[in-house]
């Protein structure tokens, strides 16, 4: 069980800076990235596979103080971006980083949901380590209780849940050697189930888990890249749900940068590219659900998606512009078993395209690749880190960054689609984030990661990004931060974008009587804390059916807001003591929540 803090991690770096300040300051050309040095301008590549994406550069840095600000939440149109890499408080921290963003959702529990990322406690270091924080308000609040271990380096996380509700971390170490790590009480605490990189594995290493009734269920597969395995082989099997792991086996046409899932059958599909260029493939084990037998691939199926994969990209110079996503439909409908396959790829020009195909034939053939991005065809254009996900009523949902509204073209902005007939015909995109500049906040390594995640529900997808909306004065420049927000098909377009700070409401001084509550319509939580010794209190809540609510604190109406998106900060401005009571009700109505107490200073 884990339960570490950010002041253990400060201590620890003061003692393991030592005597040589210059230790974090290397080769500029290294961080750069493949093929990229100093005062070149990056180009996409065809990337090397026996050259791994994520290896050991700096040590920890020195952290000789850790400031902190208001955390980012920030409103585009209906879409409300939640920051979720928070101190203790709540608070943004400045001067570290965060990227490469995996959640996990509960399914038996939409609001607990738990995200990892690639932590970098200062951006004079790339030292990374494993962070995650977790929800238990379906995303409006988020506590990021420390890292897997502190001063370990990690990368790469991928997260996953089975159907009880038990989360699942697996992470890549400094020795390409991957170890698995569980949840059980909604991402509040970890344990690693195998011993130190006990799960094999290797560099871009990706997991998905068997929630079938068959007689794989809980099993865990695992595929990585043949850049850096820890040993041999690229994919391996836990039949134990995490504890030990087989030996590895090689899989046919060494698949890399992609995933994996499982269909209603039990049979395991893996997808990735060649070589890291097209073609794709999508490469079958029906048999890897016995225990019984080691797992063989039966069919292998090659998939065009239209274009290649990108390394070293002007938008991302040190990392991937996207990399490929398979995901099975287990809705149990008529598209059930369909598998789906998704990647930004360049399509002929220097930007990339997000296109999708599918196969209605267990993977036997899939259907020629088709553009999501519907903004008219310029393929300098970036549509990048796309990504899917497939609610269990069989909608898909798309998530990707997209520079099209931006006149210098790296500007990009979170994008949304969807399809409800098994990916044949998809949604007008829309915009579902404000407009970030990608190249700020860089810590120590020219990127913001290589992939975002999505999970569907039947409303909605649960998405984790990582983005630049916080400024750093010190810097003068924006940071890479991690983002929680929820797309929908009730989502609608939105006008081009512009900057939204942090809300600061004006309270409304006129004394109003409380409203008798209704038991049971609307549920409350608050937040108290300090900005500047500034009280502050953020207030979410749901169940309102109104179009707007009147929020009140110590029996007077302080303001009437919209209901969605079911978040308001009472900027109070006091300093000290104070005790305050909320309540919200529908506008007009006596239709209330229940009575949520915050106190300061013990007040």
């Amino acid at each position: 069980m884990i339960n570490q803090t950010r002041n253990n991690r400060v201590l620890f770096g003061l003692r393991s800076f030592g005597s040589s300040v210059m230790g974090f300051f290397v080769c500029l050309g290294l961080l750069l990235g493949p093929g990229i040095a100093a005062g070149q301008t990056a180009q996409p590549t065809a990337f090397n596979p026996s050259e791994p994406l994520e290896r050991y550069d700096n040590p920890p840095a020195y952290i000789y103080r850790l400031e902190t600000g208001p955390r980012m939440i920030s409103q585009f149109g209906p879409f409300v971006s939640f920051q979720v890499n928070v101190d203790a408080n709540g608070n943004n921290i400045l001067g570290d980083a965060a990227n490469e963003s995996s959640i996990a959702v509960d399914p038996t529990d939409g609001n607990k949901m738990t995200i990892g990322w690639r932590q970098f406690d200062s951006v004079l270091s790339n030292f990374r380590q494993g962070g995650w924080g977790y929800t238990t308000d379906g995303g409006t609040t988020w506590t990021f209780p420390g890292v897997l271990e502190s001063n370990v380096f990690r990368s790469d996380p991928v997260l996953n849940s089975d159907e009880t509700g038990r989360f699942f971390y697996l992470s890549l170490l400094e020795s390409f050697c991957d170890d698995i790590w569980r949840s059980t009480n909604g991402g509040q605490a970890w344990t690693r189930l195998p011993p130190e990189g006990g799960a094999g594995g290797g560099d871009k290493e990706w997991f998905t888990i068997d929630k079938t009734n068959g007689m794989g269920h809980g099993f865990q597969y695992h595929a990585w890249s043949t850049a850096a395995p820890c040993s041999f082989g690229q994919f391996s099997r836990s039949t134990d749900g995490g504890f030990t792991w087989q030996s590895p086996l090689s899989i046919p046409n060494s698949p890399v940068w992609g995933t994996l899932d499982v269909a209603t059958n039990g049979n395991l599909f893996i997808g990735g590219a060649s070589n890291f260029t097209s073609p794709f493939w999508c490469i079958r084990s029906s048999n890897a659900q016995n225990p019984n037998v080691t797992p063989t691939f039966d069919q292998i199926t090659q998939v065009n998606l239209g274009g290649s994969l990108v390394f070293g990209g002007t938008i991302n110079p040190g990392g991937l512009a996207g990399q490929l996503f398979l995901t099975v439909d287990k809705s149990g409908g008529p598209t059930n078993n369909n598998i789906y396959m998704l990647a930004s790829v360049q399509t002929g020009g220097n930007g990339t395209d997000v296109m999708f195909a599918r196969s209605t034939n267990g993977g036997a053939s899939f259907s020629a690749a088709q553009r999501i991005n519907d903004d008219p065809v310029n393929l300098n254009k970036w549509h990048w880190f796309g990504t899917l996900s497939v609610a269990p009523n069989g909608r898909i949902d798309a998530v990707w960054y997209d520079t099209r509204n931006a006149a210098n073209n790296t500007d990009s902005q979170l994008f949304y689609s969807y399809s409800t007939d098994g990916g044949m015909t998809w949604a007008a995109n829309v915009a579902a984030s404000n407009s970030f500049n990608p190249f700020e906040g860089y810590p120590n390594q020219n990127k913001i990661g290589d992939y975002i995640t999505i999970v569907s529900d039947a409303t909605g997808g649960n998405v984790a990004y990582a983005a630049t909306f916080n400024f750093n004065p010190g810097r003068n420049q924006h940071e890479e931060d991690v983002y929680y927000v929820r797309v929908s098909p009730s989502g609608t377009p939105t006008p081009t974008p512009t900057p939204t700070p942090t809300p600061t409401p004006t309270p409304t001084a006129t004394p109003t009587p409380t409203p008798t509550p209704t038991p049971g319509q609307i549920t409350l939580s608050a937040r108290g804390y300090k900005v500047q010794g500034q009280q502050r209190v953020d207030l979410s809540w749901n169940g309102a059916t109104s179009n707007n609510i009147d929020i009140y604190r110590n029996n007077v109406l302080i303001a009437t807001v919209s209901n969605i998106p079911g978040f308001y900060t009472d900027n109070i401005g006091a300093r000290g003591k104070g005790t305050y009571i909320y309540r919200v009700c529908g506008a007009g109505t006596q239709n209330c929540s229940n009575q949520v107490t915050v106190k300061f200073g013990g007040g």
